[in-house]
């Protein structure tokens, strides 16, 4: 398979029917739907690779095994989109190795008493709440303008008056969109709950979950194979887009990159597939309409990165541990276990996120390693017995990736809505046209939005939209 940045790219035509921008998934996956309905299409890139927010890379300085730095895990049943692309791709899933499986489970069992009843009752709570929300329209649902009007922090104080569930909730959002409790809609987030097909989906490590299967040639790998099967020609990377005019005579968007071979290209209709809190990089002529405008100033994404270690052994396994962990102080949040023994792959993967990611960014390099590694240390030595610490040896290879420090990212995982938002905007203007110019990306799914799963089915969608439209012209 070719590397990204092998496609040859310089006799890409200068029109096409459709134009697509970004090659994440969901662009490409749009891609090939147009390209599928006989009709011709570009793709242009702003970076020199595609795949977005997932990126895979080798693990080790030599030897098999890779790492995923960016988006790492999906499912078999519930993400059926993505599955039926590992099995297209004959491509291998290896199962997430926890030493509790299902999430909720695990915090029930960390209490006792009342504060057990307590937790429970409010998972049961937030299951009803959730069942009320309609995700086309969230605005309409039950109590919706209340949850829309909190964060979620402050709703939890509110109906629960416990310190102990709103903790729950914070670290539930913190892991999820990378932000502070403080910072999202209550109906924002249980809006994307939801998408994930319940609370328990969402944060479960198990059959159904979120975090259930990882892929031993990495997330990347998607994308790469689904770049392989564009036509040729398609493809155009390093070529940023300034500035999409849409002229009423010509029915035509013209498209400006930065890119010194592909400056212009004219085509009838435009797939956008960056998240909307990088909109504001485009120079839009007519001007979005006010409610995209808004979804873009106001929208926020979270802070999300990884730190990587790679051993030579397997040391937790042999200590009986899963390497999961979730923590309360220090810049690490949580932690699980990405190794691929068929690989001789021996890694964890620690996640730094939100408010305490975002302190431990501001630090040097060298200051973020020793100060990740001396917390990553003393949670693992301190598993150990009461007698004797557990040895934790030196890692072979430290990967570490910020996504907000990239320029054509911003963070991760996808922007999401602050309080009033949501009930003061049509939430479906996010998906609607804007004459010749249509939006995909994750964040604009209805079902599984911040994940992989979202962003094929949103580029699916984009794409049986312009084909359905240019149809219409046809006729």
């Amino acid at each position: 398979m070719s590397s990204p940045d092998s496609v040859s790219l310089r006799s890409t035509p200068k029109q096409a029917d459709v134009l697509v921008v970004g090659a994440g998934l969901s662009g490409l996956r749009a891609a090939l739907g147009v390209q599928a309905a006989g009709l011709s299409c570009v793709v242009v890139e702003a970076i020199d690779r595609v795949g977005g927010k997932t990126l895979t890379v080798p693990s080790k300085h030599s030897g098999p095994g890779v790492s995923d730095i960016g988006g790492a895990w999906i499912n078999d049943t519930s993400q059926s989109e993505m599955y039926r692309l590992l099995q297209k791709y004959g491509l291998h899933g290896e199962v997430q190795r926890a030493e509790v499986r299902v999430f909720l489970t695990e915090v029930l069992l960390q209490f006792e008493g009342k504060d057990q009843i307590l937790v429970a009752s409010a998972l049961q709570h937030f299951r009803e709440v959730i069942e009320e929300i309609d995700l086309e329209n969230p605005a309409t649902g039950k109590a919706a303008k209340e949850l829309d009007s909190m964060t979620s922090t402050e709703y939890c104080h509110r109906t629960f008056q416990s310190e102990l569930v709103t903790g729950l909730v914070d670290t539930a959002v913190q892991s999820m969109v990378g932000v502070e409790g403080n910072a999202i809609s209550m109906l924002a987030f249980l809006q994307g709950v939801k998408t994930a097909t319940g609370i328990d989906a969402a944060l479960s490590d198990g059959k159904d979950g979120a975090q259930y299967l990882r892929l031993r040639e990495g997330m990347q790998t998607f994308s790469l194979n689904m770049a392989e099967d564009l036509k040729p020609d398609t493809l155009v990377l390093s070529a940023p887009v300034t500035s999409i005019e849409q002229c009423p005579q010509t029915r035509l968007c013209t498209v400006r990159t930065s890119s010194p071979t592909h400056s212009i290209v004219q085509a009838k209709k435009v797939i956008l597939s960056v998240p909307r809190t990088l909109y504001n990089k485009i120079a839009f002529n007519p001007p979005l309409p006010s409610a995209q405008s808004r979804f873009a100033d106001k929208n926020i994404i979270g802070y999300y990165s990884k730190t990587i270690y790679v051993f030579d052994q397997p040391w937790w396994h042999t200590a009986g541990l899963s390497g999961a962990v979730q923590t309360q102080f220090g810049p690490i949040l949580f932690s699980r276990d990405t190794s691929v023994p068929a690989d001789d792959q021996w890694s964890i993967t620690c996640f730094l996120v939100a408010d305490r990611g975002r302190e431990w960014s501001l630090l040097s390099q060298a200051e973020r390693r020793r100060t990740a590694w001396e917390q990553f240390r003393t949670i693992f030595e301190g598993a150990g017995t009461p007698l004797e610490k557990l040895n934790v040896p030196e890692p072979i290879n430290v990967l570490e990736m910020e996504w907000s420090k990239e320029e054509f990212f911003g963070g991760a995982t996808c922007p999401v809505p602050p309080p009033g938002l949501i009930s003061s905007v049509d939430a479906s203007a996010a998906r609607t046209p804007f004459d010749n110019i249509h939006f995909v990306g994750t964040e604009t799914a209805l079902v599984w939005r911040g994940y992989m799963e979202g962003a094929v089915r949103s580029g699916d969608r984009g794409a049986q939209e312009v084909i359905g439209a240019l149809k219409r012209v046809e006729n």
